[in-house]
């Protein structure tokens, strides 16, 4: 630890943000990077708690005091490489990670929690900065051959991983580029794209092989991958959007997220987008189906594009402002959360079911809908029941509607149908410790194995995946 008694002396502090009026004029990132003595006091926050339970709250196990004590000291190079050691993408986690690190924080039972995700993204951009960041292929090469489909955040990670350990690995993306939901899911003004492209470019000079534009199943049949590499590795994530059956559904107006989202960051990639399918929130009345990430994505790029206004309605209740009794440090605090996109122009209402919609000429002009009271909680499950609430229908005049009520598993026809992988219970890619499917030499990793997650997540289960290739071509070369 930095400073015995860092964690009374200082106070917690955060990233500037530009003002809102300013930042809902550009897609780029608007916070600031404090300067380096305000991070050197952010880490000496960090305290001698004896157990870091920041780090078990990390999916990928941060050594995070360790980096912290660094940072206060001013070894800043030194940080990076013990950030490195359990990170492959500390510029994506440091930007979009929602920090359960910090809610695992000691210090978070009666003070706010260190600035742990600033420290990180300040670490790994100081590392740009200095040019520590170096090219570092492998010396040796082992002579096997790993095919990674999807280039995500999972997928990048396991390839980045096996190209260290010596693998020949080749990535596959049917998009037209290369980051998965990094790329074309995560707004811009979360995780702009060159920070992506910087860490591509590096991989590529370390013998990472990208090919964009092939659909495995599709272009490109999943068994000639299987025939032609020694190990195949699957990342193709959830992208099963979760469907809303209501009548009226087919309605023009009504959108997925994932459909809205990406055609955003394809143009602030400066791709043209024909106007017949171009899809604007501008000068329009918007509601926002599900109030987790996504749907905040949403609301952050539907107020740049200029709508007229914004509501965002979840199903389930809201959240309390504190813990509950029954939610104690270290779980994940269950508690309202306000994200930048919401500091810039919402109204959230809650314990809302859309029931239909309605409008004139096949096009979207109304939602109707239906308050919903819930039960107390199931002591075994966990679960609330809910009922609709007796004379609370209501509707309300809409020009669009963005459905982000999540994903239910990755799309089954095409490549898994072809491979014919066994799916676990929740219809993911079932899979062993290893990260095995039920095909020798098929490897699977990221949402596509456990069901929509966080990048942090995608990354733990990329590493994890690329282990167990590289453990089963050790075994298979003796």
């Amino acid at each position: 630890m930095g400073d015995v008694k860092g964690f009374m002396k200082y106070d917690r502090k955060d990233f500037k943000k530009e003002p809102v009026q300013e930042r809902l004029q550009h897609w780029k990132e608007f916070t600031k990077i404090l300067p380096e003595e305000e991070l050197r006091h952010q880490g000496g926050r960090c305290m001698d708690c004896g157990v870091p339970f920041c780090q078990s709250g990390c999916p990928i196990g941060n050594i995070i005091p360790d980096w912290n004590d660094l940072v206060f000291n001013n070894r800043w190079e030194e940080a990076m490489e013990r950030l490195h050691k359990t990170n492959n993408f500390p510029e994506f986690t440091g930007r979009v990670c929602p920090a359960p690190c910090e809610n695992a924080c000691v210090l978070v039972i009666n003070n706010p929690a260190v600035t742990i995700k600033n420290i990180e993204v300040a670490i790994i951009e100081k590392a740009y900065e200095q040019g520590w960041i170096k090219v570092h292929p492998p010396k040796h090469r082992t002579g096997k051959k790993v095919a990674v489909v999807g280039s995500g955040p999972a997928g990048l990670a396991c390839a980045d991983q096996l190209n260290q350990f010596g693998h020949k690995v080749t990535v596959y993306e049917k998009n037209e580029v290369i980051g998965g939901l990094l790329t074309l899911g995560i707004p811009d003004f979360k995780l702009e794209k060159w920070i992506v492209e910087r860490r591509v470019k590096r991989m590529n000079q370390e013998g990472v092989v990208f090919k964009t534009g092939v659909h495995v199943g599709v272009d490109l049949a999943a068994q000639d991958l299987v025939k032609k590499y020694d190990a195949v590795v699957l990342c193709g994530g959830a992208e099963q959007a979760r469907e809303l059956p209501v009548p009226g559904r087919d309605l023009e107006g009504i959108y997925q997220a994932m459909t809205f989202l990406p055609q955003q960051n394809r143009r602030n990639l400066g791709q043209h987008i024909d106007s017949k399918a171009s899809i604007t929130a501008k000068d329009k009345g918007v509601v926002i189906l599900g109030g987790g990430d996504t749907g905040s994505d949403c609301l952050g790029t539907a107020n740049r594009q200029g709508a007229k206004w914004v509501k965002q309605f979840e199903l389930m209740p809201e959240p309390p402002p504190v813990r509950a009794q029954d939610n104690p440090w270290p779980q994940w605090a269950f508690i309202q959360r306000s994200s930048t996109s919401h500091e810039e122009g919402v109204v959230r209402d809650y314990c809302i079911m859309t029931k239909s919609f309605s409008g004139q000429n096949g096009k979207l002009n109304k939602l109707h809908g239906i308050r919903l009271t819930f039960g107390e909680k199931d002591p075994k499950t966990g679960q609330r029941s809910f009922k609709e609430t007796p004379g609370s229908e209501f509707e309300m005049d809409v020009d669009m509607v963005l459905l982000a009520m999540g994903f239910t598993g990755p799309v089954k026809n095409g490549m898994l149908a072809e491979l014919g992988v066994e799916l676990d219970a929740r219809g993911n890619v079932k899979n062993d410790r290893n990260k095995m499917t039920s095909i020798p030499g098929v490897f699977t990793a990221g949402d596509m194995a456990r069901g929509q997650s966080l990048v942090v997540w995608a990354i733990n289960e990329g590493r994890t995946a690329a282990e167990g290739v590289n453990c089963y071509l050790a075994a298979e070369k003796i």
